[in-house]
């Protein structure tokens, strides 16, 4: 939004927001839902009225799709359908809390429902403020500020500050929640034995442990990554992560779960599609991206990799001992 012209304050607000996210999740389960909520309500609060206000304002709701410009390839397509995909991907938190939900059998699949269906009507109003308000051109020159600029003949400057205070709320519930669930994903995992885990002299639960680790990871990628590459490593971790998700559905777990074989197929089939246009587009654009996304999860895979090793060993070898006379 500018005025910062030293790059320094969008670290350090990341810094805070992530600290502070700590801080509520060290409070329990009450103190995160109030404030979960309390956020909630004020972002998508605060984004219906930027859309309503940008709607209202305009001469007609027409979007006008007959100008011509230069054609965009297939590649850029498919890496923007990747960043929309990242715009849902907040309902994921609802299936990573999923032990934190009363009912879960019942209730998760209509929270992501309900999560999604919101999703559309929201994006769906802005898409028309904002389109309906700015022609492509002022749409691409204003980018992160778009909806501020459709609202500026109601709002005026007034509307850049009111955005600042949105996307500022909107990335403080997101920090909230993604700590809140990644970290007692961590601690199921760990419980399960297919992670590795170590206390480091710290006091209390295995949960508390994982929120640490979410905690010191995000504060890493926040200081030495902008938005535009954390965003894009969550792009292909997150495609990455789906596509092993709905393979083992389809490989071993789809009788267990009733699962219709067409359905993770095709999931897997789109999200190739998009990982790979994306991909594309950053090895033009960004190769270093790429470059740590790969690094990372080959680390991974091999740091996985030999912890099961070592614990089946463990396993297999405690069993020998208690058999023998």
């Amino acid at each position: 939004f500018g005025g910062d012209e030293s790059g320094r304050m969008v670290p350090i607000l990341g810094v805070a927001l992530i600290m502070a996210a700590f801080l509520i999740n060290l409070l329990g389960n009450r103190m995160i839902q109030g404030v979960a909520s309390f956020i909630g309500v004020l972002k998508i609060g605060g984004i219906l009225i930027f859309g309503i206000v940008g709607v209202w304002i305009t001469d007609n709701l027409a979007v006008d799709f007959s100008g011509t410009g230069q054609a965009g390839a297939t590649g850029n397509f498919l890496g923007a359908t990747a960043l929309g995909i990242l715009a849902f991907k907040g309902f994921t938190t609802i299936t990573n809390s999923g032990s934190e939900v009363i009912d879960p059998k019942r209730n998760v699949g209509r929270a992501i429902i309900i999560s999604i269906a919101a999703c559309v009507v929201i994006y769906t109003l802005v898409g028309f403020a904002v389109a309906s308000n700015l022609s492509l051109g002022e749409i691409i020159e204003t980018q992160n500020y778009s909806l501020a600029a459709a609202a500026r003949p109601a709002l005026g400057e007034y509307a850049v500050w009111f955005t600042v205070a949105i996307a500022m709320t909107a990335t403080a519930g997101g920090i909230l929640a993604s700590i809140f669930a990644v970290s007692r994903t961590l601690a199921m995992l760990t419980e399960m034995k297919l992670v590795p885990h170590r206390h480091f002299g710290m006091p209390g639960s295995i949960q508390k442990h994982t929120l640490v680790y979410t905690v010191v990871l995000g504060l890493v990628l926040t200081a030495f990554f902008d938005l535009s590459r954390i965003a894009a490593l969550g792009i292909v971790f997150y495609l990455v992560m789906d596509i092993a998700i709905h393979w083992g559905v389809l490989r071993h777990l789809r009788d267990d779960v009733k699962a219709k074989a067409w359905v993770p197929a095709i999931a897997i089939v789109l999200d190739l599609l998009v990982l790979v246009g994306f991909v594309w587009v950053k090895l033009n654009s960004d190769p270093f991206v790429i470059g740590v996304a790969v690094f990372t999860m080959i680390v991974i895979v091999a740091a996985e990799q030999i912890f099961l090793k070592k614990f089946h060993e463990t396993v297999r070898s405690e069993h020998e001992e208690s058999n023998d006379p």
